[in-house]
Parts: structure tokens; C-alpha cells; sequence
């Protein structure tokens, strides 16, 4: 029997709001059956039905209501495969969170005759109700988004605004309707992450590392998509009252799905931190002023299933394909109504006695010092097997494409008998590759942000992984390091004469 109390557990659930086009192509029926086997760990506050530039005119709830129908009679299945502290909610309950956004397309919700719809009164009750930040995951157009930012700014002080907007969370999928660009240009200090592209260009977008190597034709080679293969889906997801409301897909699957794999609590990411990277995707800043907080498509380097390197903003969310797809799959099982000793639950990852959570592990070392990691607190729920993994993901650190010229590639060493894994040592790097300034040459007491990821995998069936991050801040405190002179551009630092 499974020990429930030792499941991996989320202290603190994101409150998210989404909003799709729901029924303009099966994607978003999809999505939202993964998302509610992930409800456990999150605190739904609402599902609107939206338009979009692919359905301009009607919306769909029923096909939400269809869905949530369909989880209603699994909920108690599944909360046996859960820890008690993260129960997931009653269908009752995310029936009641469906509604409507307006029924008109893009911008044409902000005219005069357009009352202000109910999944914009839902939205701006839900920002009102809790000084938490609001998760608004975006599927389709974002006329609702902008209704509820458009009453707002008509009906409220300059600093009711303000606030409102501060706990604004935006992941939209693309811009699908005109007002996408609207919200950015006006409210530009809403957290909105974003991919920017030509319209309608969506195979440049992240997002479509989802699944979209095989329509869109990019990384050839790199993605495996056999767990994307309609016969996996067939055999794996679509199996159980739930699974059976998964649609076949037409263009690519779960084209909305990133969004929130970017806030589930495995250890990976960091959702106030883009630019870490998770398994939605990595994005960064596309102004460092403090006015703009949008984020768009980072690029990640990643040795692809065919061993070729690939470095693309669809790697940031492919590369973590298997470990999701193994996710999905376990989680339709705990809805069949199994014992749960039959099933597979995911392994705790717990570091230099970090908490047994998603936190990340923080530490702060002196350049060139070796810093020691151990892991064997981690265990597996369920008594299986663990295999644990380090890697740097210097990515992260490095502020421009040429990571190798900025970010020191740290030697990882395993001080464990077995070779498991479980304890290891890295050697920082000395305070000139990490903790001066790169044009002044001048020493830094502060110097580079290093990310170190554990995966820690189980033998089960699939096989699942959870996740720590250590992030090691390094410090100079003596001021090592110093360089003879300084340089006056990018080139001189790599020294380039240009003859």
C-alpha cells in the first residue's frame, strides 16, 4: 500500500485563470484534460470560453462542461494516487468556474456597445479577491484579458490600477486576436509572457516544441515524437472515462499545454523566473528597462535523440518531452480506478536537506571553490529504483547566444562508492571566468549565477522524475581575479584585431 503522506507535495498551489478558444480544433478538449489531472496542484479560479482569429463569433462552454463531466467521475480515483495536503477538487467545483468571455472578435469587445462580459467580471473578481499573483493562461484570443484591463482602467483610481495589473501573471499562446499587442503596448509593465513572430507563424513559437516538430518540420532529428504518435495516444491517454474526452488532433497536439507544464511543481522551474526554464519553456526579457515585462523565446543547446546538437527556442520545451509525456500517462493510470500500489508516482528530490518540495536549493561559494551536493535523502513513494542525474544548465547564466565564451562549463565529480550519483563535488570557477566585469576587467564581489539541475528517475512504469535546481551565487570577496586593462567592446574581450 502507498504511503500517501510521502507523495510529492506542493505547499502552496498558483492560482490560475484560463481562457481558450475551445472547439476551434481539439487542441484546447486536449489541454484541458491534462490540465485537470494536474488540478491538485493548483488553485483553479476560473475556465472562460473565448473567441479567437480561428473562431470569431461564438464560444463554447459546453465543450468545457463536457470535459469537467468526464473528471467528475474520476476525482475519486485520483485522489488516491495524491498527498492529502493537494486533493483535487470536486467536479461540482470547476463546473462552477465556467463561463464566457464575449462572443465577438479581438478589439471589438472594447467598443462602447459591448457590455462587459461575464469572464472579464469573473477575472477582475478573481484579481480582486487575494493579493496573490493570478496565473491568466491565455489558449486563444485575449479580448477577455483586455475587457477586464479596459472596465479597470475606466472605473478605478490610478493606484487601484496599478495593483490590479501587479498581479497579473499573462502566459498567452501567441497572439490570436488583435489585442494581444493592445495589452503589451498599454499596460507594458503586466508580467506577459509571449512569443513574437510573424502572424499566424506559429512554428516559430516555443510553444509548438510541445509537438510540433513533425507539422512544422523544425530540429529534425532532435525531438522523439513517438509518444506523440496517435497510436501512443491511443494506447496510453485515451483509455479511461477521462482519456476517452482526449481528442484526436488534427495540426499538432496540446498546442496550449506549455503554459502550465511551465507552473507544475517538479522541481524544474521557477515560474516567477522565466528565463530559468522549466518544462514550458525558457523566455527572456525582451527590454531590460524596468517599464516592460514581457518575455519572449530564449534559446536552449540540447543534444537531440539522434546525439546531433540543436540549439532552437522549440528546444527549451521539447528537450523535457519524455519526462512529460511519462507524467501524462501515469496520471491517466491513477484514473482507472487502480490500486495505487499498481501505479507509479513520481520520486522527492531533496538536496543538502533542502525541503522535500519544488523550492530551489540556494547557496553562496567563493569562485574556484568546490562546493559539495548530496542527494541521498531523495527516495521513491513507491520503493523503486532511483537514478540521479546532474547537469549545469549554463543557459540560464550566460546574457548572450555565445555560451561557451561566457559561462565556465564546471566539472561535475561523483564522490559516491556506486557511481550513483547521489553525492557529488563541482569545482566552481576561478573568480576571472566568473566574477569580473567583462569590459572593465575590474573584480566583482558578486559574480555569475551558476544552475545546477538534479533529475532524479524512477524504474517504474513509465518512468517519472522529479527535479531540484541548486543555484549557486558566487561571491569574490577578496577581489580575485583583476584583469591588466580594460576593453571598450565585445570584440576586445574575445580578443578579436580583426586582421
Amino acid at each position: 500500500m502507498v504511503d500517501t503522506t510521502r507523495l510529492r507535495v506542493c505547499r502552496k498551489k498558483l492560482r490560475v485563470f484560463i481562457v481558450s478558444d475551445i472547439s476551434n480544433e481539439p487542441d484546447d478538449a486536449e489541454s484541458l484534460v491534462r490540465y485537470l489531472l494536474y488540478a491538485n496542484e493548483f488553485d483553479t479560479r476560473g475556465l472562460v470560453a473565448c473567441t479567437s482569429t480561428w473562431m470569431k463569433r461564438v464560444v463554447h462552454p459546453e465543450d468545457m462542461q463536457k470535459i469537467v463531466r468526464a473528471y467528475s467521475k474520476v476525482v475519486d480515483s485520483l485522489n488516491q494516487n495524491t498527498h492529502p495536503d493537494n486533493p483535487y477538487p470536486s467536479g461540482d467545483s470547476i463546473m462552477d468556474l465556467i463561463t464566457t468571455g464575449p462572443a465577438v472578435y479581438g478589439k471589438e469587445a472594447l467598443q462602447p456597445d459591448v457590455p462587459l462580459s461575464q469572464g472579464a467580471k469573473l477575472l477582475l473578481n478573481r484579481l480582486d479577491e487575494s493579493d496573490e499573483p493570478l496565473w491568466i493562461l491565455c489558449w486563444g484570443g485575449t479580448n477577455v484579458l483586455a475587457q477586464a484591463l479596459q472596465h479597470s482602467q475606466l472605473s478605478r483610481t490610478h493606484s487601484e490600477h496599478s495593483k490590479l495589473r501587479s498581479k497579473m501573471r499573462v502566459y498567452a499562446i501567441s497572439d490570436q486576436d488583435d489585442t494581444g499587442m493592445w495589452i503589451r503596448y498599454n499596460f507594458p509593465d503586466i508580467f506577459y509572457i509571449a512569443s513574437v513572430h510573424g502572424w499566424n507563424q506559429y512554428g516559430l513559437a516555443a510553444w509548438t516544441g510541445i509537438s510540433g516538430d513533425q507539422y512544422y518540420l523544425f530540429d529534425q532529428g532532435g525531438p522523439d515524437f513517438k509518444k506523440f504518435t496517435k497510436e501512443w495516444l491511443k494506447e496510453n491517454i485515451q483509455i479511461g472515462p477521462l482519456g476517452e474526452a482526449y481528442p484526436d488532433y488534427l495540426f499538432i497536439p496540446e498546442g496550449d499545454t506549455p503554459t502550465f507544464l511551465y507552473l507544475v511543481q517538479n522541481g524544474l522551474g521557477s515560474p516567477e523566473h522565466p528565463e530559468w526554464g522549466s518544462w514550458g519553456g525558457r523566455y527572456l526579457r525582451t527590454d531590460l528597462g524596468e517599464a516592460g515585462k514581457h518575455y519572449t523565446d530564449a534559446v536552449d543547446r540540447v543534444m537531440g535523440a539522434n546525439r546531433q546538437n540543436y540549439i532552437s527556442n522549440h528546444a527549451t520545451i521539447w528537450r523535457w518531452r519524455e519526462a512529460f509525456q511519462n507524467d501524462f500517462a501515469a496520471r491517466i493510470q491513477w484514473t482507472l480506478g487502480k490500486n495505487p500500489s499498481e501505479c507509479n508516482h513520481a520520486p522527492v528530490a531533496i538536496v543538502n536537506d533542502s525541503p522535500a518540495g519544488p523550492e530551489s536549493c540556494y547557496i553562496e561559494a567563493e569562485a574556484g571553490a568546490i562546493i559539495t551536493l548530496d542527494a541521498t535523502q531523495s527516495y521513491d513513494p513507491d520503493g523503486d529504483d532511483l537514478t540521479f542525474t546532474w547537469f549545469q544548465y549554463s543557459d540560464v547564466t550566460a546574457s548572450q547566444w555565445w555560451v561557451d565564451a561566457e559561462v565556465h562549463s564546471c566539472k561535475i565529480e561523483d564522490l559516491d562508492g556506486e557511481k550513483s550519483g547521489r553525492v557529488v563535488s563541482i569545482r566552481l570557477p576561478p573568480p576571472e571566468k566568473c566574477a569580473i566585469d567583462m569590459f572593465s576587467g575590474e573584480p566583482q564581489q558578486k559574480g555569475q549565477t551558476l544552475h545546477f539541475i538534479l533529475e532524479v528517475k524512477d524504474n517504474g512504469m513509465p518512468q517519472l522524475r522529479t527535479y531540484k535546481r541548486v543555484v549557486v551565487q558566487i561571491t569574490n570577496k577578496e577581489l580575485r581575479g583583476r584583469r591588466e586593462q580594460a576593453v571598450e567592446s565585445i570584440a576586445d574581450v574575445h580578443g578579436f584585431d580583426g586582421d
